[in-house]
């Protein structure tokens, strides 16, 4: 049976890792995978994540099964972290292994409600948003949403391609810090598509996997509540990655709002979801997560924490475009500034990306994707320079 099967094609990302790894240059700089990274380059354990983990290890009794949507104490804490008050009524909600199980799992259920329901992705989006699509036999259809010669929205192509909407589609938006481009729409624009969005009854589907790295943590998440507070249903995939640091712990949540008086069916084929792909969720990362927000101090030193890490990121935003000014003589980059979270797409040709990468040992995507997060104050204008002997 084995022999039928064909290679598949490779993860860009990954590979770029693999290549960085064997490259045997001491002054190489990786951009490229989507990790925060100190100044002395390490994925730092949160201090607040230590604590609660010391206190786990400490109180913990039992190493059973969580329940099929995880444990009521978690969902209902990245509920409130994520809306606020006053949609506890309408939330369903589900453990998932990550930001990615909650995209996966938020799928199944559209494709499940509607067969017929097309997905629509910002071009670019981040590659897994529509491999998985693909793979799930659903139909992706990309709308327009960065401006190449500008480095900006295209909010104009944006609207128009959204007015191909039908209703029942599902529309799937970044909270916050657009990956890979990092160049968020304002509140203004996110009102207008909400607008046209509810005219033309779609779904609207949130990817939030940064709250916390953008503007901060509550106004990281004024987008999703916008919308949550204009739509009946809202499908909202979150990731406890990036803002805890616990990448590896797999931690992540699908909620689905609908009305009081569905909620219960829709949590219901929430839980069989779960228990169709991996039965119970993982725990640890859960409950890590669930103690650090319930107790006071240690939320405290999360968000201490969380805000070091964001201001850390828009200092290096700032460094880099002042050091590309001066390197290249011009404003071309300086929209580096005023992107938010991990990412930048700094519109090089690929083959300048490639240039980068042998001539320098700069690796990135070959779209010019780079995470800030793996820059430091000694490597800015190593970039910079970089880039400005390819672009001269």
């Amino acid at each position: 049976m084995l022999e039928t099967l064909n290679p598949q094609p490779q993860d860009k990302i990954l590979q770029l890792m693999a290549l960085y790894r064997e490259d045997p240059r001491t002054n190489k700089i990786d951009l490229g995978v989507g990790v925060y990274k100190d100044a002395t380059g390490l994925t730092p354990v949160m201090r607040a994540v230590k604590a609660a983990e010391k206190k786990l290890w400490e109180e913990e009794k039992t190493k059973t099964y969580t329940g099929l949507a995880g444990e009521p104490a978690f969902n209902a804490a990245m509920v409130g972290l994520i809306l606020g008050d006053g949609f506890a009524d309408r939330a369903a909600s589900i453990a998932t292994p990550g930001g990615t199980g909650a995209i996966r799992q938020a799928l199944e259920l559209i494709r499940m409600a509607n067969p017929k329901a097309r997905v629509w992705m910002s071009a670019p989006t981040w590659p897994n948003h529509p491999s998985i699509v693909k793979y799930l036999g659903m139909t992706g259809v990309e709308y327009r949403y960065f401006d190449v010669a500008t480095s900006g929205i295209d909010f104009d192509g944006l609207m128009a391609d959204l007015e191909g909407v039908a209703e029942g589609d599902a529309i799937l938006l970044h909270g916050c810090c657009h990956n890979p481009t990092g160049a968020n729409l304002s509140t203004d624009q996110w009102s207008d598509v909400i607008a046209l969005l509810q005219r033309k009854g779609a779904i609207p589907f949130v990817d939030l996997a940064y709250q916390g790295f953008g503007d901060g943590l509550d106004e990281d998440a004024v987008a999703t509540r916008m919308v949550a507070e204009a739509f009946p249903e809202v499908l909202i995939a979150a990731s406890c990655s990036k803002n805890f640091g616990i990448y590896r712990e797999r931690t992540g949540i699908l909620i689905a709002l609908t009305s009081p008086e569905r909620k219960a069916v829709v949590q219901g084929n929430l839980n069989f979801l779960n228990r169709q792909n991996y039965s119970f969720p993982p725990d640890h990362g859960a409950r890590v997560v669930t103690m650090i927000l319930q107790d006071q101090s240690l939320a405290a030193d999360w968000c201490t924490e969380l805000e070091e890490v964001r201001q850390n990121m828009l200092g290096l935003r700032q460094s880099l475009a002042d050091e590309l000014r001066r390197a290249t003589n011009s404003d071309r980059f300086d929209f580096v500034a005023h992107h938010r979270g991990m990412f930048s797409r700094l519109g090089l040709t690929e083959e300048q990306v490639n240039i980068l990468r042998q001539e320098h040992g700069i690796y990135m995507v070959g779209d010019s994707r780079i995470n800030i997060a793996g820059l430091n104050s000694q490597t800015v204008p190593v970039l910079a320079a970089a880039i400005a002997s390819v672009c001269g």
